[in-house]
């Protein structure tokens, strides 16, 4: 079969933000049109306008943001085209956190560590037999298991119910992890409440009807920006 070379400057127009002219990071698409940018960018741009950057047709009227969505695919196709990116990003958000007197949240410091370890195995020339390395494998993933994401950055929400036709939590304050959706939140009442559906239900904050795909992260960022 033939193979033919294609240099990254060729498909750089595919991989990279409009907005502001870098290789994507925390890629998130528009649903309404596919066009692609990074996260923070684009809820930036999101502020003040309701439109796609690129082909400028109307996200949403009023509450664009909840009409974007992670793209991890188009982010996994970045880091496997752009030698360096990933762990160069990773040290980044590293250094950030540092410099608030923040700690790192477990999601980067996982990648961060599998990360050193491929770097390092490389350095040194070494390759692990199979069956050590899915032993490995398999230690990690159980125990990556057994810690139901304790280790990420926490969030505490409030669950009211402002409806008549449904009963409210015995218990309404809730801790749980920043990557946790709001999907999970409703599946998380509907169980509670005894629910046949959890698509009878609609999480609200600011009076605003959030996306089942937003995280709690998103929603503290684009939602609580402002509260002291």
């Amino acid at each position: 079969m033939m193979t033919r070379k294609i240099k990254l400057w060729d498909i750089n127009v595919h991989i990279t933000c409009h907005l502001c002219n870098g290789y994507l990071i925390d890629a998130t698409t528009v649903t309404e049109c596919l066009h692609t940018f990074c996260r923070s960018c684009l809820v930036k741009y999101l502020e003040e306008n309701n439109t796609c950057p690129t082909c400028r047709i109307v996200i949403h009227q009023s509450h664009p943001l909840q009409y974007i969505g992670h793209d991890r695919t188009m982010q996994d196709i970045v880091y496997k085209l752009v030698p360096g990116l990933q762990e160069a990003e990773i040290k980044k958000q590293r250094e950030f956190y540092y410099k608030l007197g923040m700690e790192v949240p477990g999601d980067i410091k996982g990648e961060t560590c599998s990360a050193k370890q491929h770097l390092d195995s490389h350095r040194n020339g070494e390759t692990k037999p199979d069956e050590n390395s899915n032993k490995e494998t398999s230690e990690e993933k159980q125990e990556e298991d057994n810690d139901y994401h304790r280790s990420d950055e926490q969030v505490s929400i409030c669950l009211e119910c402002n409806s008549s036709k449904l009963r409210g939590l015995k218990r309404k304050w809730i801790r749980c992890s920043a990557q946790a959706t709001v999907l999970h939140l409703k599946k998380f009442i509907a169980k509670k409440l005894n629910l046949s559906s959890f698509n009878e239900l609609d999480i609200l904050c600011n009076e605003e009807i959030l996306g089942k795909d937003h995280t709690l992260k998103f929603v503290v960022v684009t939602r609580w920006r402002f509260k002291v």
